[in-house]
């Protein structure tokens, strides 16, 4: 996850990698961990009928219809449960109606996934009592999970709130056909050469592809998609080190928002917002209008989903100018539910590692547990829709260069400023940056209290 909107659809099975996935799972993934398939109950039958809801955001790869089928499994072995999901596409809005219904512990679903942005949140001083303690309840191996994402979601006083689902490694991801038409080359390799090491290379290949574009095509989608990109590349983002916002004197927030800046006003971009829901930029994958796009692991699935069929082996994927996480996600269960222990317990089947090995090989989510994320079901992986792309190595190369940045409580909600009432008033209207700026900076401290 995030931008205003989190993570969208990641879809169907990928046969070469589920058959690699079965076989992994079978065997090292699984070492020391136990049978992969859900714990069941002879008893089961007898026991109380009962409805486990999930409110997720985007495709987080669990469901029956295009996922990996997780809850037809999980709802085979306990046949007394029963699993709806209700979902949203943008994520700022299902934080924003999660937390007016964390306030009134009134229509929370027994399971609630949360993005990265808002854990710091999720877990302070004025939530922190809402959730279940997974370290206790549920039956999870915390351990098995990278540390720092069980670090990002554990309150002050040591509760465990959330298990992580997947993480974010970034990838430029580009059109061979757009780069092509434009004089640019198309090995991979050499695609990534054109700006190792700096955004700002990044942006003059920008103005190498503008002079010779296709005609109604832009180099890159989104300058907020940019400003994620390049954020996420960040050792500082919106807080200090202390987790105190404090994004006006952040040094990657100001790198971040002059890149994309740069790249708005040089007509870089195809002045898009990222997961609108008019569809506009969905329709711009499949139309090639774009060339690139800032592509952390969960947008392969998107693009496969989006640019259709029709342009499948026209994707590419290279390392990015600079490592980075854009997203990452968690499952937690409100302390308010009914039947919270089953619900801590499903929480904990569907992000132990044989099931993150299941939803990478449906939807390419790089998962945050150690075992999967080094396995060679990830190492190895090729997504058909990208051709011979390294996908499993290029983003678990990108993995392993990650540092986590410290996180503030209102990270989320600046970043949607920033983005969808900062640069998208630049993109798209043409608002002075420095007026922008200002606008940003008073919806901050107009809606957040500091």
């Amino acid at each position: 996850m995030r931008t205003s909107s989190s993570r969208r659809g990641r879809r169907t099975a990928i046969n070469a990698i589920a058959a690699a996935v079965a076989v992994v799972t079978g065997a090292a993934l699984l070492t020391g961990c136990g049978d992969d398939s859900p714990a069941g109950d002879d008893g089961a039958a007898a026991k109380e009928q009962i409805t486990l809801r999930i409110g997720t955001f985007g495709s987080f790869g669990y469901d029956d219809a295009t996922g990996a089928k997780l809850y037809a499994e999980y709802t085979k072995a306990h046949p007394n449960i029963k699993i709806e999901e209700s979902n949203v596409a943008d994520g700022q809005k299902y934080w924003d109606t999660l937390k007016l219904r964390l306030s009134r512990d009134s229509g929370l679903a027994d399971i609630q996934a949360l993005e990265v942005g808002y854990i710091a949140e999720a877990t302070g001083s004025a939530m922190a009592d809402k959730w279940t303690d997974l370290g206790k309840t549920g039956g999870a191996d915390l351990g098995a999970f990278l540390d720092w994402k069980v670090k990002q979601a554990t309150t002050a006083d040591g509760k465990v709130i959330g298990l992580g689902t997947d993480i974010g490694p970034m990838a430029i991801c580009y059109n061979k056909d757009l780069f092509a038409k434009a004089g640019l080359p198309t090995d991979r390799t050499e695609v990534a050469k054109l700006w190792a090491g700096d955004w700002a290379k990044f942006i003059a290949t920008g103005e190498t592809y503008k002079k010779s574009a296709p005609e109604g095509t832009a180099f890159h989608d989104s300058a907020s998609g940019l400003f994620n990109a390049v954020i996420s590349s960040e050792p500082v983002q919106y807080a200090n080190t202390k987790g105190e916002l404090d994004y006006e004197n952040s040094p990657g927030v100001k790198k971040a928002w002059d890149t994309a800046v740069a790249a708005a006003k040089g007509e870089l971009t195809g002045k898009l917002r990222q997961f609108d829901e008019k569809g506009t930029w969905n329709a711009a994958f499949k139309n090639a209008k774009f060339a690139t796009v800032a592509c952390p692991s969960w947008m392969t699935g998107i693009i496969k989903e989006q640019a259709g069929p029709e342009n499948q082996g026209k994707w590419d994927i290279a390392a990015p100018p600079v490592a980075g996480n854009w997203g990452g996600s968690f499952l937690a269960v409100p302390k308010s539910g009914k039947h919270a222990k089953e619900a801590a317990e499903l929480a904990a089947w569907l992000t132990a590692p044989a099931q993150h090995a299941k939803v990478f090989g449906v939807n390419g989510n790089i998962p945050s547990t150690k075992d999967t994320l080094t396995s060679a079901t990830v190492q190895d992986a090729k997504l058909p829709y990208f051709g011979e792309t390294p996908v499993g190595k290029i983003y678990s190369e990108a993995a392993a260069g990650i540092t986590p940045a410290p996180i503030s409580r209102w990270d989320g909600q600046v970043k949607t400023f920033l983005t969808d009432n900062g640069i998208l008033d630049i993109e798209q209207r043409g608002t002075d940056p420095a007026k922008a700026w200002e606008n940003v900076k008073k919806l901050v401290d107009d809606k957040i209290d500091k």
